[in-house]
């Protein structure tokens, strides 16, 4: 929805933007130990809070429901009045607002199939639990994907997500000799250090997290070579490295560039055609 078409779709979009922050922060704060026993929903042994007779975890319920039924409806309207059912999904951001929310409906089933821990005794409740906690796992990962809810928002965020999307064959290659790489550049370590430093370099998958961090210049500094070959290949990879991933990006850079400015040019060609019509 433009915000510019009504001052109705002005406070839908800014009240979209309040409630995308609500929910970010709600997601960081659960995970803090002093505030998160707050995020429970229906726990009240640790609450000290009380609004009348509503504990404090039931309001930040309430307000996070609040929330998900307004996002909810969003998608609804939009799944309503887009033009085409097969365009609807095609729409990544469509994908990511259903992914959004979806987790608070699975943790919801969740807490009412299992509403409290050994209710039933035995191995059944236990295994009952250990469902449920994986279930709630996975729920709060699929939430970060509310984070990229504020890209609809900004026209400069949504181009150069086009962008990206244009520079696939680019972003290919160099994943492609990034890959190649760390795996020729792991294994020859792997065989190099193993006999003497076995503790660093005890396979090659460990190799190639050493040549990775490596050959993007990260150098944490957790896995080193130790002997003389060792350094020496390491020495050589991170020239090298620099070189195979300068080459790639290069190309990438200039076709982001002119990427870049043919998406403007025509968001402003559109936005200037808008502006004409309501005239």
């Amino acid at each position: 929805m433009d915000p510019r078409y009504s001052r109705a779709a002005s406070i839908w979009h800014l009240l979209d933007i309040i409630f995308i922050c609500i929910s970010i922060s709600f997601m960081i704060l659960e995970t803090d130990p002093s505030v998160g026993q707050y995020f429970v929903y229906g726990s009240t042994d640790h609450d000290p809070f009380m609004v009348g007779n509503i504990s404090i975890n039931n309001i930040i319920f309430g307000l996070n429901s609040l929330v998900i039924m307004f996002f909810t409806a969003d998608i609804m309207v939009r799944f309503l009045t887009w033009p085409s059912f097969v365009t609807f999904w095609k729409n990544i951001f469509n994908i990511l607002d259903i992914l959004s929310i979806v987790p608070f409906y699975i943790s919801v089933i969740a807490h009412t199939m299992h509403p409290e821990e050994g209710e039933e005794g035995g191995v059944h409740s236990e295994e009952g639990v250990k469902q449920k906690y994986f279930i709630l796992k996975m729920c709060r990962i699929f939430r970060i994907v509310r984070v990229f809810k504020f890209v609809k928002h900004s026209k400069d965020l949504i181009v150069i997500v086009k962008v990206l999307l244009s520079s696939r064959k680019e972003l290919g290659l160099l994943v492609i000799l990034l890959g190649i790489s760390t795996i020729t550049f792991g294994s020859i370590m792997f065989y190099i250090e193993h006999e003497t430093n076995e503790v660093m370099f005890d396979s090659i998958m460990s190799g190639c997290w050493w040549a990775l961090v490596t050959i993007t210049t990260l150098g944490y500094g957790d896995i080193h070579p130790k002997t003389v070959g060792g350094k020496i290949v390491g020495a050589v990879l991170l020239t090298f490295g620099m070189v195979f991933l300068t080459l790639p990006m290069t190309i990438i850079v200039s076709k982001f560039g002119s990427v870049y400015e043919s998406e403007n040019r025509k968001m402003s060609y559109a936005e200037s055609d808008n502006e004409s019509t309501k005239r």
